[in-house]
């Protein structure tokens, strides 16, 4: 895989990090003030689209969803997931 492709995916993977880990973060606050909600699947969308890491870790920082067990396991899953499929990437393609 050329740098270029490697450096889209690294900003895609971020991007979707910072995302999740943002909604985690507004959800809580939301929570808090007993507003509005973000729905949950949206709370997961953008973890299964690269951004577990983003929401595994706003979930423990925040300390928000961290009761339900689809969040506790269902985000390091999804991280060690999208990180084995990184190194297989790597291995596979390199950077040329």
């Amino acid at each position: 895989m050329s740098p270029i492709l490697w450096n889209l995916l690294l900003f895609w993977l971020l991007a979707a990090s910072l995302i999740a880990f943002a909604l985690m973060g507004v959800d809580k606050r939301r929570a808090r003030k007993d507003r509005w909600r973000i729905r949950e699947r949206t709370l997961f969308l953008p973890a299964l689209l690269g951004g577990a890491l983003g929401g595994t870790l706003g979930m423990y920082l925040f300390h928000h969803k961290t009761r339900h067990w689809y969040f506790r396991f269902g985000f390091p899953l999804l991280l060690a997931a999208q990180v084995a499929g990184l190194v297989w990437l790597f291995l596979r393609f390199g950077v040329a």
